[in-house]
Parts: C-alpha cells; structure tokens; sequence
C-alpha cells in the first residue's frame, strides 16, 4: 500500500498542475490491483474531490477562474453526472466506455491543434453551446466514475474557449461538482446505502492525494508551463487507456 500510495500523489501532482483531479489513472491502478470495479468509481471519486478542491481554491486565488464562462457548463453536468452515476454497466462495458473516452482525450490533449476560426469561436462560445457540452461531458463523467475534466479540457482547448489557465480552473471546477454529483449517484446505485468494505489501508490513498494534488496546483496556477504539462498528462492518459482497452 505504501507504493500505491506514493504512485498515487505523483499522479496528484501530475494531474492537479493542470487542474484534473487524476481519476482515470486511480481507476486504471485499483482494477490492476484487484479491487472490485463496483467500487472503484467510489474510490477515485474521493481522491478526485480531495485533489481538485485545492485545485479550484489556487485557480480562483490566482483570478484564473471565470465564473460567467464556468457556470452554464456546471449547471448543465451536475444532475447528467448524478442520472450517469446511477446507471449500472457490466465491467467489459464499463472498461470499454472509459477506455475509449480516455483514448480519445488524451489524443487531443497532446495535440497542439485549435480550430480558430472566428465563427467557430462565436459559436462554441455562446451560452447553448457551453450548456449542451456540459449535459453530454457531465453524463459521460457520471457513467465512467471520474470528475469528467479529462473529458472537458481538452475541448476547451481544441476550441480555443478560454486561456489555457482559465481552462484549468474550470477543469478543476467541473471536476469537483461532477465528483460530488457522480458519487452521489453511486451511492444510490448501492442500494443499501453502506460504505464498500475495502479494508483500512485503501484509506490511505485520499492523504497521498491531498499532498501531491496540493503541490500540485500551488505550483501550476503560479509557474509551471501549462502547454508541456498538459501533454505530459495526455500521453499519461493515452497509456492508461490503451492498458484498459488491452485488459
């Protein structure tokens, strides 16, 4: 558990430098580490929300969090995370949704690719555009058991949407809301209402997390390059997901 748990922080700080809260590689590490793949959603959920909050506080310090911007994409994903977190998958079903999400989002995060135009940039900016976006990214989140930034920065950025940090900033919001929405909607789907019987040690890891997401956001809403970072964790993602889609 002690390598998990430091394998955890580093994926902490890794992800919360560009404000993602690390849930598809914690989801990847338990199901290679044997746990139940009913409740390793609830998991990474947790680490997610301990890793972002820290995120969303930096981001919103350093004035990198646009609220307007922000705001419809929320509204629109928190109850579509809630509807997915309920929806039950059998596990082949359930590696093949993530790993193809995580596929395709780490391949846009490592491409330097935006489309420009000013007509598309009007209307990706508008408000129905920014509302539909959120209710499919939210359910997607929902229904894979992550924040669901992974899903959202690299579309923000593809589109040319926002500054690179105010990006992040809403990465980690989304993150945060959908994780809370997400795993309320897991605890529904357990029926009973009890918590998963996973053993003391795997409580561990939302300390690791909080140490390495903490380092991890201090310094990327301050210093860090956000453009090496943000493909550093896109081929981070594309390895995680091509080991899901393997497995």
């Amino acid at each position: 558990m002690t390598i998990l748990s430091l394998i955890f922080a580093a994926i902490a700080f890794l992800y919360a430098s560009v404000g993602f809260g690390g849930g598809s590689s914690y989801t990847a590490l338990l199901m290679a580490s044997g746990y139940d793949y009913s409740y390793v959603p609830i998991i990474s959920l947790l680490c997610n929300l301990v890793v972002v909050s820290g995120g969303v506080y930096h981001y919103a310090r350093q004035g990198h969090l646009d609220w307007r911007f922000a705001l419809p994409l929320i509204a629109a994903s928190v109850p579509a995370a809630f509807i997915g977190g309920t929806m039950q998958l059998a596990e082949h079903q359930y590696v093949l949704v993530l790993g193809i999400a995580l596929l395709v989002s780490g391949l846009l995060l490592i491409s330097d690719r935006q489309w420009n135009s000013d007509r598309l940039a009007a209307l990706t900016v508008g408000l129905p555009s920014r509302f539909g976006l959120g209710l499919v990214l939210g359910a997607l989140a929902g229904l894979t058991g992550i924040g669901g930034g992974i899903y959202l920065a690299p579309l923000l950025h593809l589109m040319n949407m926002a500054p690179a940090r105010t990006v992040a900033a809403t990465a980690s919001l989304f993150i945060f809301v959908n994780s809370v929405a997400g795993l309320a909607g897991q605890w529904v789907k357990l029926g009973d209402g009890t918590l998963p019987q996973l053993g003391a040690s795997i409580w561990f890891l939302p300390l690791a997390v909080l140490l390495g997401g903490q380092l991890g956001s201090r310094i990327g809403a301050r210093r860090l390059p956000a453009a090496p970072i943000r493909r550093l964790t896109g081929i981070v993602i594309l390895i995680v997901a091509v080991r899901l889609l393997v497995s």
